[in-house]
């Protein structure tokens, strides 16, 4: 088992370079095209595009402090190992809040875009609900949890099993709306002129990005279960790829299908 204090060292620097290297650039990108080249589609991808860099900035800044304490401003009064084991720490705590906040704010956008695709139907949308109600409520469980651990001891079993519960159901939720928003479009193109293939970029986007964040994901819930330290490593890094992934979809479609008559990204 990796030591704590390597671990957050490192999924420090993973998560700068996944933001400041790739996240960053990207939603600058994002930006020129819907402001300026793009203005049809940014009255929601715009502001979902600038919270989720909101949040990833919050996460990353919270890291940076924490990171400050423990190697540096309490070096001398409790070694960095035993500093990041204290969950009830209020960086801690933050972070798990502000994560929270941004995967159940890109869910709802998924959960949406799906319900509208499927012609805004009932039965999208309250299942939708539901799962993004019940991870609100155990976000904010978990969030109170932590905030109540004794230090140096690991987070009580209900909290545990609530953050099981919040991995599967974002998994399920992710997957199970781009597999229905790319069943939508694959039906709605296949008896239209050109077929499938004129939007066969829009597919690929969808499901590259889908699967990113999954694969994120499950390393995130694998780790969990193992009890790893690997698993402070993966949280970290989600964040910025949940903007990856959202940014991803907008410029691949963009500049595959941008030229064409139809622009749009649905």
């Amino acid at each position: 088992n990796i030591p704590l204090d390597k671990v957050m060292l490192l999924s420090l620097f993973l998560e700068t370079l996944l933001y400041a290297g790739i996240f960053l650039s990207l939603y600058l990108l994002t930006l020129f095209i819907l402001l300026v080249l793009n203005k049809s589609q940014r009255r929601l991808l715009l502001p979902v595009a600038t919270l989720l860099l909101l949040f990833a900035t919050t996460h990353l800044l919270i890291d940076f402090v924490e990171a400050l304490e423990a190697f540096i401003f309490n070096v001398h009064t409790i070694s960095a190992d035993a500093y990041f084991s204290i969950l009830s720490s209020p960086f801690e705590v933050s972070k798990t809040m502000v994560y929270a906040m941004q995967t159940i704010l890109a869910d709802s956008v998924i959960v949406w875009r799906c319900y509208v695709l499927n012609h805004r139907r009932l039965s999208i949308a309250i299942p939708g609900f539901i799962v993004l109600l019940t991870n609100a409520v155990l976000a904010s469980y978990v969030t109170w949890d932590l905030s109540q651990t004794p230090i140096g001891s690991p987070i009580s079993t209900t909290g545990a099993s609530f953050i099981t519960t919040f991995y599967i159901l974002t998994m399920l939720l992710s997957a199970t709306c781009s597999a229905l928003i790319s069943w939508r479009i694959y039906h709605t193109r296949r008896v239209m002129p050109g077929g499938v293939s004129v939007l066969l970029p829009v597919l690929i986007a969808i499901i590259e990005s889908g699967t990113i964040y999954a694969a994120s994901l499950l390393a995130s819930l694998l780790t969990f279960l193992s009890g790893s330290n690997a698993r402070f490593l993966t949280v970290n890094i989600v964040p910025p790829i949940m903007g990856i992934a959202f940014c991803l979809i907008i410029l691949q479609v963009y500049f595959q299908v941008g030229s064409n008559s139809s622009r749009s990204s649905e």
